[in-house]
C-alpha cells in the first residue's frame, strides 16, 4: 500500500514539471497578491522590473529573486506572481507540499514568487522566516531531504543531480542541476538559508539563454534572502 502511495506521489511530481511549461506560456500578467496588478508588457518594458513591494515581518518580496538577477543569467522575465501566504508548491519534487505545510504554519512570515519568461519555463521561489535559527536549520534539512528524494529515479525520468555547496557572505545553500528523461541538464533547484530565513528556488524547463546550472540564480537568491 505504501509502495502505491509513493508511486502516486512521484507521478504528481512529474506531472507538475510537465505542467510548468504550459503554465508559463499561459501566464501573461504580473500580479502581486494584495497589491495593484500590471501587464506583462509593462514589466518587459522596464529594464529593472521587480515584483511590486510586499512587506511582511522577517521576509518580504524584496528578499526574493528579482528580475535583474534573472537577466544577468541570460533569462528574460516577463511576469511575476508574488504572495505572502506560504501556499505555493515548494518544487517539482514536492508535489503539492507548500512552505506552510513544511513549517506546520510556525513561520513568522512567508513569501513566494513565480517568474515567467519570453520562452517556455518557470522559476519559482518559496521562502519562510523562522522564529529561531534552530528552527530554520531544521526546515533547511527537511527541504534538502525533499530534494534528495528525487535524485534516484528510474531510467527515462527526470531527476536532480549531485549537490553543490554554495557559500556567500549572507548564508549557505546547496544547488542541484535537474536532468530531463534524456539525461540533459534542464534547470535545477537550490535550498538556501540565511540566519532565520530559508528558501527553495527552482528553474523548471530551460528558457532560451538559460545557464546549464542554477548556481548563478541560487547565489543571487541567497544574497536577496540575506538582505
Amino acid at each position: 500500500m505504501n509502495e502505491n502511495k509513493n508511486v502516486q506521489q512521484k507521478s504528481v511530481r512529474r506531472n507538475r514539471v510537465a505542467a510548468a511549461a504550459c503554465f508559463a506560456a499561459a501566464l501573461i500578467t504580473t500580479t502581486v497578491v494584495g497589491a495593484q496588478s500590471a501587464t506583462a508588457a509593462g514589466v518587459a518594458h522596464r529594464t529593472a522590473a521587480r515584483p511590486a513591494a510586499a512587506v511582511a515581518p522577517g521576509v518580504g518580496s524584496a528578499g526574493l529573486v528579482q528580475s535583474e538577477d534573472l537577466s544577468r543569467q541570460g533569462l528574460h522575465p516577463v511576469g511575476a506572481t508574488v504572495a505572502l501566504t506560504g501556499r505555493q508548491a515548494l518544487s517539482a519534487c514536492s508535489g503539492e507540499e507548500t512552505m506552510r505545510d513544511l513549517t506546520k504554519g510556525k513561520a513568522t512570515a512567508y513569501a513566494s514568487v513565480s517568474w515567467t519568461f519570453t520562452t517556455d519555463g518557470l522559476l519559482t521561489e518559496s521562502a519562510a522566516s523562522a522564529p529561531t535559527k534552530a528552527a530554520a536549520a531544521t526546515w533547511e534539512k527537511q527541504l534538502v531531504a525533499l530534494v534528495q528524494d528525487c535524485q534516484d529515479e528510474p531510467a527515462g525520468h527526470w531527476y536532480y543531480g549531485a549537490a553543490h555547496t554554495l557559500t556567500t557572505a549572507g548564508g549557505t545553500g546547496h544547488w542541484y542541476p535537474a536532468h530531463n528523461g534524456d539525461g540533459a541538464v534542464s534547470g535545477g533547484v537550490a535550498v538556501l538559508r540565511s540566519g532565520t530565513r530559508v528558501a527553495v528556488v527552482e528553474l523548471s524547463g530551460r528558457p532560451a539563454g538559460a545557464p546549464a546550472s542554477v548556481e548563478g540564480i541560487a547565489a543571487a537568491a541567497l544574497n536577496r534572502l540575506s538582505s
